[in-house]
């Protein structure tokens, strides 16, 4: 049996085809083995404070000698650590929010980032190092290789530094974009390929959900 941490972000529970992806992906992980387990934290549902201490950032053992940060915040940072390293696979719902992850979002990363424990300076020593990282990506734009919005995506570049360089884990990026096409008459002529990348993506997560659920310890 394993246990998938699932997180979403997005601020659409209806529409989302960050949830989407993740729920096909939950749903296959769970089909795979009788004994898996998915924890499931909505970030915008019950967002996180955040970070009220820039102590917090750091072990006790490497914060400045007169830092007092809050004891509920402090708590609170080693609860959703101890979440996280309890997590066989980690599942990210990341939509793209203005060229970036949701705020949400962020406020977790600051809360599980801290060097010298799920980030060692050390590699050899990372806690999280080979497990699998997924991130469920939306995008409402294109944002291709050599078009004038190449680059633009700031949300899975750091998702994938932070999860793979820092904690070491074997990240994956299912992907989809194009997701406005229907909502902006610009982007209409686009709706199609939106539609194929989404059924896509859900097929990709299914795959790969069963695989990594069947892998099971």
């Amino acid at each position: 049996m394993a246990n998938l941490l699932h997180l979403d972000s997005s601020a659409d529970p209806v529409r989302s085809r960050s949830r989407a992806i993740g729920r096909r992906f939950s749903e296959a992980w769970l089909a795979a083995h009788p004994g898996n387990s998915v924890t499931h934290r909505d970030l915008h549902r019950d967002p996180l404070p955040h970070l009220p201490d820039a102590a917090l950032h750091w072990p006790p053992r490497l914060r400045p000698a007169d830092a007092n940060p809050p004891a509920d915040a402090e708590a609170l940072q080693a609860s959703l650590i101890a979440e996280l390293l309890a997590a066989d696979v980690v599942l990210v719902g990341a939509p793209l929010y203005n060229y970036s992850m949701p705020s949400s979002l962020k406020a977790w990363i600051d809360y599980i980032h801290v060097p010298a424990v799920t980030a060692p300076f050390d590699v050899d020593t990372q806690p999280m190092a080979g497990r699998p990282a997924v991130i469920a990506s939306s995008r409402g734009a294109s944002y291709d290789e050599g078009s004038p919005t190449e680059g633009w995506d700031h949300g899975v570049p750091p998702l994938k530094l932070i999860l793979g360089s820092a904690l070491g884990m074997d990240v994956a990026v299912l992907q989809t974009s194009l997701t406005l096409a229907e909502d902006v008459p610009a982007l209409a002529e686009q709706i199609p390929r939106g539609q194929a990348e989404l059924e896509a993506a859900l097929t990709e997560a299914a795959e790969l959900g069963a695989r990594l659920g069947g892998a099971a310890r």
